[in-house]
């Protein structure tokens, strides 16, 4: 049985992140093409076409609302199938894992590093979204700009409950349940396309516990201007289910190759 040993961030996690990026670039265009146009379909879709019929939301646009929601959630989405669908296929049917530890790279260093992969494919993913919605006349003030750390750190947020789905998983079936029981309600509860307020007083109350909530509140202030009533708050929750969820990881996954 292995030391309980709490995980260490070292500069060996940019070297599994370097290696990420050398890969990626090979679908650099195809992904291009997807994190502009998906976003694209979605704000021309529901901005406009449902828009017409909403009118205004909590004193935005319906554009200019459901934009800021797509932003926080997309980072969601993109961070989630990156730490399990690929981090399982690098660990488990590549063996790519095992190859780095054969290195001085340890399983802290693998997790870390991928932690921010996932964390910079959500960045890549939450700026197309925010260069369609400049592009459709939503963002009118640079300070939309400071958004972009706040993608960051919420693809930071649900790359580490992607990576423990990937330590427990058994197959890629295994993840259908993280989408349907996770992913799904917290798309439709936290806030993406109507005000959480609207919500029934327990779920409201509940749905403040889930991090794309906090995620939501940062990139509508800061996007659509909707103003920031407790930024500190929200950044805290990202953090902390950031830190929890990469030890809870890095345990996992040493168990999983190690033992």
């Amino acid at each position: 049985m292995l030391p309980l040993r709490l995980p260490r961030i070292r500069r060996g996690a940019l070297y599994v992140w370097r290696r990420n990026i050398l890969v990626w670039r090979k679908l650099l265009v195809p992904a291009i093409l997807m994190n502009f146009g998906e976003p694209a379909i979605y704000l021309l879709g529901l901005g406009f076409g449902l828009g017409h019929f909403v009118g205004d939301m909590a004193g935005l646009s319906y554009l200019a609302f459901l934009a800021s929601g797509i932003i926080a959630s997309s980072s969601m989405t993109t961070a989630s199938f990156e730490g399990m669908y690929s981090v399982y296929t690098r660990m488990v049917p590549q063996k790519t894992y095992e190859a780095i530890l054969a290195t001085p790279l340890e399983v802290d260093d693998i997790m870390a590093g991928e932690m921010l992969w996932c964390a910079n494919k959500a960045l890549f993913s939450g700026s197309a979204i925010l260069a369609v919605a400049a592009l459709l006349g939503v963002v009118h003030d640079w300070h939309a700009l400071l958004a972009l750390p706040v993608v960051f750190l919420i693809g930071l947020c649900f790359a580490g409950p992607a990576l423990i789905m990937s330590s427990l998983a058994g197959s890629y079936d295994f993840f259908s349940y993280y989408f349907v029981l996770v992913i799904t309600p917290m798309f439709i509860l936290c806030g993406v396309f109507y005000p959480v307020d609207t919500l029934p007083q327990v779920v409201h109350g509940f749905v403040q516990f889930l991090p794309l909530t906090h995620g939501v509140y940062l990139t509508r202030g800061l996007v659509a201007g909707a103003g920031l009533a407790h930024p500190w708050l929200d950044v805290a929750v990202l953090v902390a289910y950031a830190l929890v969820s990469y030890v809870i990881a890095v345990l996992l996954v040493r168990r999983k190759l190690l033992v």
